[in-house]
């Protein structure tokens, strides 16, 4: 069951009486309950992030950050805003497992060096051949069989994975935190150019991959959907997925920096 399901399952008028006894009256209880109702919200986000990172991380710690921005989202929003709290809770919960993984220094040196040699020799191909590398030609290029290279992709799939999901959580910052705060300053007519640019290079890049990979990058970024889900709605394996959306992290990254987005390391 994903996030969308669960929320369509907290979205009852009971909610949103809670809603108006907390934010026009501070009732300390519907604060707790609203808390508890969304919880389902961390639990999901922490599976499909923890899906990609291997065993690098440990769940208990990420849905105790994930809680944190949960909370941090209650306290925070105003229903009279017209925004989808789920939407805008999803995206405090995934900033603050990000905040978190950043913070525990999650990846290790050699896993940090396998991606950056599987990064670097997959833009110099790119650059060679005029096109996306094979998986026999990188693995080739890279002195590795076919399956060693699906073995490194596997163990360097998190970090690429996250990166990307910083990205995107920061280009999408703009439409809960702005609208959402108290803040006085609207943006500057520079920060909407920026987003709006960065928006239309994410489209461009999304949209120079094939159709398989087009299709992994959206069930897991944009429908939520955890690798092993991905995998019985393509049936195919999870490891094949975990391939399919490492090469599609690699082209989404060299086409970003070829145009200059230097993506987050990870």
């Amino acid at each position: 069951m994903n996030e969308k399901t669960l929320v369509r399952k907290a979205t009852t008028p009971s909610v949103r009486h809670l809603w108006d006894a907390y934010t026009k009256h501070g009732d300390p209880q519907a604060r707790e309950q609203l808390i508890l109702r969304y919880l389902p919200l961390v639990k999901a986000t922490v599976l499909r992030m923890v899906s990609s990172l291997a065993s690098h991380a440990e769940i208990d710690d990420l849905e105790s950050a994930g809680l944190f921005g949960l909370i941090d989202a209650v306290e925070k929003y105003n229903p009279s805003m017209g925004k989808d709290f789920a939407a805008y809770a999803s995206f405090r919960i995934r900033g603050a497992i990000l905040d978190e993984l950043r913070a525990l220094d999650w990846v290790p040196r050699s896993v940090r060096e396998k991606a950056r040699h599987l990064e670097q020799t997959y833009q110099r191909l790119e650059q060679q051949l005029g096109r996306a590398p094979s998986d026999q030609e990188l693995a080739e290029a890279m002195g590795l069989s076919l399956d060693k290279l699906h073995e490194v992709m596997g163990e360097v799939s998190g970090l690429l994975c996250l990166s990307l999901e910083e990205l995107l959580t920061s280009e999408e910052e703009h439409l809960y935190l702005s609208p959402l705060s108290n803040a006085s300053t609207p943006a500057s007519a520079l920060e909407v150019s920026n987003r709006q640019e960065l928006r239309e290079l994410l489209i461009r890049a999304i949209e120079s991959l094939t159709d398989q990979e087009r299709t992994v990058v959206g069930l897991y970024y944009y429908e939520e959907l955890t690798l092993k889900e991905i995998g019985k709605v393509l049936e195919i394996s999870e490891s094949r997925v975990c391939q399919i959306h490492t090469k599609a992290l690699l082209k989404l990254r060299s086409a970003l920096e070829r145009q200059g987005v230097q993506s987050p390391s990870g």
